[in-house]
């Protein structure tokens, strides 16, 4: 390596020339010489020369003086040791004062080249080596300075996400942003939804008048820019222009956005007083603190929603009257008003997060709990609580949250129920006397004299509306039992048989009518049920379809099972029923008028009673119908439990 300059010091020109014109100068070395020790010694210490040829003998100092003073000055310099009186005593006294090479005069300028290569070799290496060593150094400082500001970034960071009150969040972050770029100020704005500005939020050092009024248009300014490109911006020098009448020597903004959201507002630092110009590492530490500022004001503004939300349900919860449970997939409570903590006779505090089960002792409602942790779907049940009040209790499983408990008063209403299926009980059974009597007395007519033809058409019209009558007390006591019993009778059975016993008692009466009775019996699952109960269901269903009928039609029966349910449909080639009767179909003494249906009998209580069967039963009913095409009835009800006992 050429360039490394060489002090020679020897009191000889001649040798002095013979080193600088024949070795160094071709060599591409810098020549440097002194002609006695002393000056020798003084350019040493001015110039700090990459290599020292000394010689030993010498006017002032000499070559063992000069290394002496060397090394009092702790000059790490490498020398190579000339002498022509050379001696092993000297040689190892210049060697133990550092010299790297000793040369005996004459020498051969080859000698010397040799000479002056192996003590630069030396000098390079160390030069290398301390360079790298150097070099290492800076990149550790610099690791390390990563490392510092990694670790900054990520308690930083950690401490925003952590934190759900916006803010503090916005108080953090415009002053993380200062701390790591080293700014003089720093700035948060969100985009205003109302008037599409960006608005200051939060700032760090800024005047606080000047904070209060800041206000950025987003349009034609540097913070346009980025809020639409979705980049980060930094200008290094020059005067750029937060807003009218703000300039700065520096600036810096970055994009606060997130994937659902996109770019919602802007975190930039500014430098006003110092003449520092940000770098583009403080770029990306700035980048960086923008993103985890980001998701932490999205969990702070969803947190604040929420909580705005849930404070609300709270409030509507506290006024209704109505219970209210909401509990986990675990069936723990999470929220219970005081309308359900009254009814309950719940704990006035503490139950949040307690087992739902271990608070409630009422047998319907755990049984409740068990339904609904078996199978996903709603469940309702009424409930008796001590003291005589009743509940509609209705659990439904709701996606993401667990169930919700509703607990409806019907205390009332069971007992208006209950007063108006007495009232029609009484009147029922009072009027079977009297209508007995007139039957019997109609019955006699004819055996006390003979009736001419008009009389016996009006005997036979009063028999005809005794019988209707009948059926009417008789269908009006049996929906007054099913509405006012407690509790149904349940047992275990298989109700494709009790519909294979309906239809063959129909298939006479359907034969007299020309109709075709279909049906296959499937073996189904059981059903736990009032078996009497959903005979009269299948009866009355498959009754309307044959009476409603016309001649040649038919009637289809079937009973499926599907998703733990057990479907029955009654489908029929009738009349069908007109769509502004639909509605009402189900109600109690409501028959559509029609010209086709004069003529056909009935109560119009038979649906009522099915439709009060089927949900007794845990079930639900519903028809379809086309006029002049027929109509089908379909009858859901849950099939039994496996494993369930009889």
């Amino acid at each position: 390596m050429a360039g490394e300059r060489v002090l020679i010091i020897d009191d000889s020109n001649e040798v002095r020339d013979i080193i600088a014109n024949l070795i160094l100068e071709p060599a591409g070395y810098r020549v440097l010489t002194a002609s006695n020790g002393a000056e020798g010694f003084r350019m040493v210490v001015e110039t700090q020369p990459d290599l020292v040829i000394l010689d030993e003998q010498m006017p002032g100092m000499t070559g063992i003086q000069v290394l002496r003073a060397m090394r009092e000055q702790n000059l790490q310099i490498p020398v190579i040791f000339m002498t022509a009186f050379g001696s092993e005593d000297l040689a190892v006294q210049a060697f133990r004062l550092g010299v790297r090479d000793y040369v005996i005069k004459p020498f051969e300028p080859p000698e010397m080249a040799r000479a002056i290569d192996r003590a630069l070799t030396e000098v390079r290496l160390r030069r290398e080596r301390d360079q790298l060593v150097a070099q290492l150094e800076e990149a550790n400082r610099r690791l390390q300075q990563q490392l510092q500001e990694l670790n900054a970034l990520y308690s930083i960071g950690r401490s925003m996400t952590s934190q759900l009150d916006l803010e503090v969040v916005l108080t953090r972050v415009v002053e993380a942003a200062v701390f790591l770029t080293r700014a003089d100020e720093g700035l948060l704005l969100l985009l205003d939804s109302e008037s599409g500005d960006l608005m200051l939020r939060a700032a760090k050092n800024v005047d606080e008048q000047r904070a209060r009024e800041l206000r950025v248009r987003v349009e034609d300014t540097l913070a346009a820019q980025v809020f639409h490109s979705g980049e980060p911006l930094l200008i290094a020098d020059g005067q750029p222009k937060v807003v009218t009448g703000y300039l700065v020597r520096s600036l810096i903004y970055a994009p606060l956005r997130t994937p659902e959201r996109g770019t919602f507002g802007l975190l930039g630092v500014t430098n006003r007083e110092r003449q520092r110009a940000f770098t583009s590492h403080d770029v990306r530490l700035l980048c960086a603190l923008a993103d985890y500022a980001a998701i932490a004001l999205e969990n702070a503004r969803l947190y604040e929603e929420t909580e705005t939300a849930r404070r609300k349900l709270e409030a509507v919860l506290r006024e209704t009257e109505e219970g209210v449970i909401i509990l986990d997939p675990e069936m723990r409570i999470l929220l219970c008003n005081p309308a359900a903590i009254a009814a309950l006779r719940l704990p006035a505090g503490g139950i949040v997060g307690r087992s739902a089960a271990a608070l409630i002792s009422n047998n319907t409602l755990l049984n409740l709990f068990w339904k609904a942790r078996q199978g996903r779907r709603t469940h309702s049940a009424e409930v008796w609580i001590p003291g005589g009040r009743i509940y509609n209790a209705q659990l439904t499983p709701v996606e993401g949250v667990g169930y919700v408990l509703m607990l409806q008063d019907i205390t009332q209403l069971k007992e208006l129920d209950r007063v108006k299926s007495e009232f029609l009980a009484t009147v029922s059974h009072d009027l079977r006397a009297p209508l007995t009597t007139v039957r019997g007395y109609v019955d006699l007519m004819e055996k006390v004299g003979p009736l001419n033809d008009q009389q016996r058409e009006f005997v036979e019209k009063v028999r005809r509306s005794i019988t209707h009558i009948a059926a009417l007390v008789s269908d009006l006591l049996e929906l007054g039992r099913i509405e006012a019993e407690r509790e149904l009778e349940m047992e275990l059975f298989h109700l494709e048989a009790v519909i294979d016993a309906v239809v063959d008692g129909f298939r006479t009466v359907a034969a007299e009518k020309k109709l075709e009775l279909r049906w296959e019996l499937i073996p189904l699952p059981l059903i736990r049920g009032n078996p009497h109960r959903l005979r009269r269901v299948i009866e009355n269903l498959i009754s309307n379809a044959i009476k409603y009928n016309r001649p040649g039609g038919w009637v289809a029966v079937s009973a499926v099972q599907r998703d733990g349910y057990i479907i029955v449909q009654v489908a029929d080639s009738g009349i069908g029923i007109p769509p502004e009767d639909l509605p009402h179909i189900f109600d109690r003494f409501y028959r559509a008028q029609r010209p086709e249906t004069e003529e056909i009998e009935g109560t119009g209580l038979g649906l009522a009673i099915v439709k009060s069967t089927v949900e007794r039963h845990g079930g639900r009913v519903w028809v379809e119908s086309r006029p002049g095409e027929g109509s089908t009835f379909t009858v859901v009800l849950p099939a039994a439990e496996e494993g369930a006992m009889s």
